[in-house]
């Protein structure tokens, strides 16, 4: 393009973390696109790496509650405001106001991202009145975007059933790189991802007691501190290591080491039980075996490639301890399915996923001003 576009999308995290939104700025300034990724600064942010794109982070009032979506709502609001740009794309319900308010009062072009259900989520619908704002926000909100993007073809359709607005599916699938399966001596068991509510964690914990493994939890939350007291509870300190966030790069060394791979979920929300989350793509292009939800989006893949042992919700430890035990023992089984990542990552790859990425921003910089 002969003048670079300027996209601006807004998050709600310190963005060192966000895999998904570091592959979509990456492949959008790789295409042509000037690119600024907005998050926000905690106290406890570490120095951003450094990236292809221009990275702003907006100092916040409050670390957690309404004032921290207030005072960031606001200081997001004035900063786009006066900002050069040709679009702004809000990544989920939590960032769509400001940028919907902006880009009316700018006439600016814009697009949204629903990395998940967010009306949907859990922490949302066991709160009536955050229920009831949230579901506002997303009534006045929603229907006015007509570039959307989302995480998988059940979230696609929901947004279809329930606003009739098409959503192109993004799935997070990771880019695809030659891959050397190395030698997994020792046969630790890895979650990665937010240590949140829902995340099965008062299930895997007791599991252990069954597991003759090592397990490794890489990420943190809002369930952070009960998952370790868990651990204590249970009396298995020993062998359940909580690293806390972990840089990209060195998780991608626990990732390409470990045996197996967890992607659990309670079937508490239409978002967990819709979610295609990073993990199972992460696990599958490292060629590892993973136990898994048995929910739409994973079921899908798996009757293609077998590549997860399922789960099914309600699960209680003994589940999820025999589903980690096969795995363990059963060496042919490992093989079978290690061997099938290897077909899966071809097709589940960010290289196909980024063909629809830029077809949304090509058609919405071609699109009729009058639908921004």
């Amino acid at each position: 393009m002969d003048k670079a576009r300027h996209i601006i999308l807004t998050v709600t995290n310190d963005l060192n973390y966000d895999q998904r939104m570091i592959r979509i700025c990456t492949s959008l300034a790789s295409a042509g696109y000037k690119v600024t990724l907005i998050g926000f600064r905690r106290k406890t942010s570490k120095p951003l790496s450094e990236q292809p794109y221009r990275q702003v982070r907006i100092p916040i009032l409050a670390e957690k509650g309404k004032l921290l979506y207030g005072g960031y709502w606001l200081m997001l609001f004035f900063y786009l405001l006066f900002k050069r740009c040709d679009a702004l794309c809000a990544i989920d319900l939590d960032t769509i106001l400001p940028v919907y308010l902006v880009s009316i009062l700018r006439n600016k072009r814009r697009a949204y991202d629903a990395h998940e259900l967010f009306t949907e989520l859990k922490e949302v619908v066991t709160k009536p009145r955050e229920k009831k704002i949230w579901d506002w926000i997303e009534r006045v909100t929603v229907p006015n975007f007509y570039h959307n993007y989302t995480v998988g073809d059940y979230c696609a359709l929901y947004f279809a059933e329930k606003y009739g607005k098409q959503f192109a599916v993004v799935r997070n699938a990771t880019v695809l790189k030659p891959l050397i399966i190395p030698e997994r001596k020792e046969k630790y068991i890895l979650y990665q991802g937010w240590v949140n509510e829902g995340r099965c964690f008062e299930e895997l914990i007791p599991a252990m007691q069954q597991v003759d493994a090592k397990l490794i939890i890489c990420g943190g939350g809002n369930f952070f501190r009960q998952a370790t007291e868990l651990a204590v509870q249970y009396n298995v300190q020993d062998k359940v290591e909580f690293k806390g966030f972990v840089p990209p790069k060195e998780l991608k060394q626990y990732t390409i080491n470990a045996y197996i791979g967890l992607t659990l979920f309670h079937a508490v929300s239409k978002s967990n039980e819709y979610s295609l989350a990073n993990r199972f793509f992460d696990y599958m292009h490292n060629a590892v075996p993973q136990v898994c939800m048995n929910f739409p989006e994973y079921r899908k893949i798996n009757e293609e490639y077998e590549i997860a042992a399922l789960v099914d919700e309600p699960m209680n430890p003994d589940d999820i301890a025999t589903a980690l035990n096969r795995l363990l023992t059963d060496k042919d089984y490992h093989e079978r399915l290690q061997k099938n990542c290897l077909y899966a990552r071809e097709q589940y790859c960010w290289q196909n996923e980024e063909k629809t990425l830029l077809k949304v921003y090509e058609q919405l910089f071609n699109h009729k001003r009058k639908q921004l």
